[in-house]
């Protein structure tokens, strides 16, 4: 396995298209989640390993009208790589199933205990401390308005993130820990999810919004 981690590494440095949210650190640290999904799982790292590793070798920007479909055609070139590299075939389709359903636009619900682990993994890094920055990250990338003056907690509005980064919160961030299927990354989520909301107070608290 080893040999083949350095060929993925040196391959998804190269074709990736990194955009604000998703570089060769986004990878790595997806990477370290899945291993230690696999481990508290009981999953199969042939399985896991070249997804995650692979996850990302397409990807297209969140604003392209496209963007649903980056997770399959990530999972095609992946498998085409993997052949490539002499990777054991007998593991492409659940390589590639795994791929495919790690994508929140793509909607693809995950149908083994391996594409669940790297659904997770992938989604953890989208939440805490690392989920904060990186929606900021994205929200700047795309010239997007932090908050809404009026209403910056949407509390009288309909969230649309489309317009304001804040609003990925409620839209998104806050809800992924319900989406998570592992014991271990529902563990770890919870850990995340309290750490965006202490976030989200403390934002409060410096807008003049909160007292304390």
């Amino acid at each position: 396995m080893d040999l083949f981690v350095v060929k993925m590494a040196e391959f998804i440095k190269v074709e990736m298209d990194t955009d604000a949210a998703h570089d060769f650190q986004h990878v790595k640290r997806v990477v370290l989640n899945a291993k230690q999904l696999c481990e508290a799982e009981k999953a199969d790292e042939w399985v896991v390993m070249p997804a995650v590793w692979l996850h990302d070798c397409v990807t297209l920007p969140k604003d392209h009208p496209e963007r649903a479909s980056s997770s399959r055609l990530a999972a095609d070139k992946a498998v085409t790589f993997l052949s490539e590299i002499g990777y054991p075939k007998t593991h492409f389709d659940h390589i590639h199933h795994a791929i495919v359903a790690h994508s929140y636009s793509a909607n693809v619900a995950p149908k083994s205990l391996e594409a669940c682990a790297v659904q997770d993994a992938d989604r953890l890094d989208a939440i805490g401390a690392i989920g904060v920055a990186r929606c900021l990250q994205v929200g700047t990338s795309i010239q997007r308005d932090f908050y809404e003056p009026d209403d910056p907690f949407a509390l009288y509005r309909d969230v649309d993130d489309s317009q304001f980064t804040l609003d990925h919160f409620f839209q998104k961030l806050l809800r992924i820990e319900e989406m998570l299927h592992t014991e271990e990354a529902k563990r770890e989520g919870r850990i995340r999810t309290d750490f965006m909301h202490h976030y989200l107070r403390q934002l409060r608290h410096e807008m003049g919004l909160l007292r304390r």
